[in-house]
């Protein structure tokens, strides 16, 4: 019982350790510099920014869960950015048509993926970092080595405009849906609990019926579909479709689904966390440049979050052994 007890207590204060590292960030930033910061217009685009990267670590939520990894999103976005932008130009091609291109694209992805982890026997580390190369380059040669331009307007209000008179963001909504339809899956349905079962303990997984190489598929499919919903959303949000967008997205995705307190060895970790994980990513760069620190010092700086948060990951695992 006390095991049991203490274990419980240390889910909890990792809990609440992220949601107060928040606050203190976003207390700080208002008091160093309360009119850049806290100005309308600044927290609208500090939401922006997280959905994109929120609606990415949804997808790899699923993934990190079953005890996998996807280092292809970053690239998944680019690719499908260029592509639904090659069909949105006016007077060309229905909205729907690269809408559901991009989403296509992502999820032919990420079923390359999953057939390489799944069906390959392929490490997750090695075929991701294989496809996030191939699918690169495929953008870079699909655009020309440059940003696609001369979007419509209705394929720029997909992601730009807010709701109703509210400053809500229209990215916000899509991303809350997209995080509320994981956490439904994920916890009241049959295959979320499957893929809990996957990352706790395969093997037990695959005894007890669980068709593992199946949800494997499935698992890195919808990382990848959203992933091209993502670029998507970001092509209409930039009016571009470039190339080079989304590099070092993945490294944003993974961040925000630990910082979140997704374990890293699979098996544990709340759906909702990434929401949290999400806006304290988007509120530290956003302060980090706020405050002119260079983007070199920022990677190094994102690099020493994602090393504690697994740190701390691996030191609650110790706790409930």
């Amino acid at each position: 019982m006390n095991k049991k007890w203490s274990s419980g207590l240390t889910r909890n204060m990792r809990e609440f350790g992220i949601i107060i590292a928040f606050i203190i960030i976003l207390v700080a930033l208002m008091i160093i510099s309360p009119s850049a910061f806290a100005s309308p217009r600044n927290l609208v685009g500090i939401v922006r920014q997280a959905a994109i990267n929120g609606i990415l670590a949804c997808g790899m939520m699923f993934v990190i869960i079953s005890n996998g990894i996807d280092l292809s999103v970053g690239s998944t976005v680019a690719l499908a950015g260029v592509m639904a932008a090659h069909f949105a130009h006016p007077d060309s091609y229905p909205l729907i048509f690269p809408v559901v291109l991009a989403v296509v694209i992502g999820t032919a992805v990420g079923m390359i993926n999953g057939l390489g982890v799944a069906y390959g026997n392929i490490p997750p580390f090695i075929i991701t970092l294989a496809t996030m190369t191939a699918v690169r380059g495929t953008a870079l040669i699909a655009s020309g080595g440059s940003p696609v331009y001369g979007l419509s307007d209705s394929f720029k209000n997909i992601s730009s405009g807010t709701i109703g008179n509210t400053i809500i963001p229209v990215l916000a909504v899509y991303f809350i849906c997209v995080l509320c339809l994981s956490g439904f899956i994920l916890t009241k349905t049959v295959f979320g609990r499957r893929i809990y079962a996957i990352g706790g303990n395969e093997s037990a997984a695959a005894v007890s019926g669980i068709n593992v190489k199946r949800m494997r598929l499935i698992i890195y499919s919808i990382s990848g579909a959203l992933a091209g919903f993502a670029g998507l959303l970001l092509a209409s949000r930039t009016y571009q479709g470039s190339p080079t967008a989304g590099q070092s997205y993945e490294l944003d995705a993974i961040a925000a689904v630990i910082i979140g307190g997704i374990s890293m060895s699979g098996g544990s970790g709340k759906w909702y966390g990434t929401l949290i994980g999400a806006l304290l990513l988007a509120v530290l760069a956003n302060g980090l440049d706020i405050l002119n620190v260079s983007s070199n010092y920022q990677m190094i700086i994102k690099g020493c979050i994602i090393t504690l948060a697994v740190l701390v990951d691996i030191n609650s695992k110790k706790k409930q052994a």
